[in-house]
């Protein structure tokens, strides 16, 4: 029987992950921050009062075994001067399908069969009253996703506005795992949202599996700067309860100057430093993880996915 990977993030860092993991044989099951609340997902949730769907489309997309002329088509955002610019054919089509089943969960599922996903994918909560607030440094009190990734300042601590009711099967599936990933990506945003969540903290402390975090290759403005490895992780651990990252993948290849020099300059973003010295308490896993053919830094997918599969497969040892 293959083992159980749950895997807790948003935003592209988690639909990245999963677009590797799922050419492995383990079972996956991902579930996704919903609080964002900009573009069309921002739209569509004020309209039919649904939870983030963007972050969910992203997600059934990796671990969808579908044409890449369909990834496309859901990919496709509309640019047209009526009220269908901007949204996507998959934010429509997901929430379609909630309409149709009657909630969130039930269009995923049904959605799933005609995707051929690879894996299970469960919304966070599908309580649509969901707003995500941040204290930053400066004081200032900022109300929603969109707004706290866009204000100019740095991140002091993130938390809901209301506690939501997460969803029972994202529980069930953390209790059950063989093992539990924190997806790079965006900390305060993407990870931490699922992760101030008082049933997931408990659900993560009660399960017997390991805990894993998938170290960003750089830092994000005004939520990591200057941040190295064991900041990434004494700050996640900062958002757990008694249980603690025990095992991390980290990037130790080189990075082409060039490239950094662009990043650093242009999007205020600096490569994370592997401080081994300071990572005491937590299993290193170090690779070349990284691919830039595009011109940009973006993890390694069938790499990461390996060295995940691995740690699984010496585990049983």
């Amino acid at each position: 029987m293959n083992k159980k990977v749950v895997v807790l993030g948003g935003g592209t860092g988690l639909s990245c992950l999963l677009r590797g993991l799922k050419d492995f044989p383990v079972d996956i099951t991902a579930i996704v921050s919903v609080c964002d609340d900009g573009k069309s997902t921002g739209r569509l949730r004020e309209e039919f009062n649904q939870v983030a769907v963007g972050d969910i489309r992203r997600v059934l997309i990796s671990l969808s075994e579908t044409e890449p002329l369909f990834e496309e088509l859901l990919n496709y955002r509309f640019q047209t001067s009526s009220d269908l610019n901007g949204h996507t054919v998959g934010n429509l089509l997901l929430t379609a399908m909630t309409n149709i089943t009657g909630n969130m969960n039930k269009g995923i599922k049904s959605l799933t069969r005609v995707l051929n996903l690879k894996g299970r994918v469960i919304p966070l909560t599908e309580d649509n009253s969901i707003t995500l607030m941040a204290l930053m440094d400066d004081g200032c009190v900022v109300e929603g996703e969109h707004n706290i990734t866009n204000y100019k300042g740095k991140i002091q601590k993130v938390y809901y506005k209301t506690e939501p009711k997460v969803s029972p099967d994202a529980i069930k599936a953390i209790k059950q795992a063989d093992l539990i990933i924190l997806s790079m990506g965006s900390i305060y945003t993407s990870i931490v949202p699922n992760l101030i969540c008082k049933g997931i903290r408990n659900a993560i402390d009660s399960s017997t599996a390991s805990l894993m975090y998938i170290c960003n290759i750089v830092t994000q403005p005004g939520e990591t700067d200057d941040f190295k490895a064991s900041d990434h992780i004494n700050l996640l651990n900062s958002y757990l309860g008694n249980k603690k990252i025990d095992v991390g993948i980290f990037n130790h290849e080189e990075m082409d100057p060039e490239l950094v020099k662009k990043y650093e300059t242009e999007e205020q973003k600096d490569p994370v430093i592997l401080d081994r010295e300071n990572l005491t308490n937590i299993k290193i896993i170090e690779d070349d993880l990284i691919t830039s053919e595009s011109g940009t830094f973006r993890h390694d997918t069938i790499r990461l996915g390996f060295n995940i599969f691995s740690y699984l497969l010496n585990k049983r040892k």
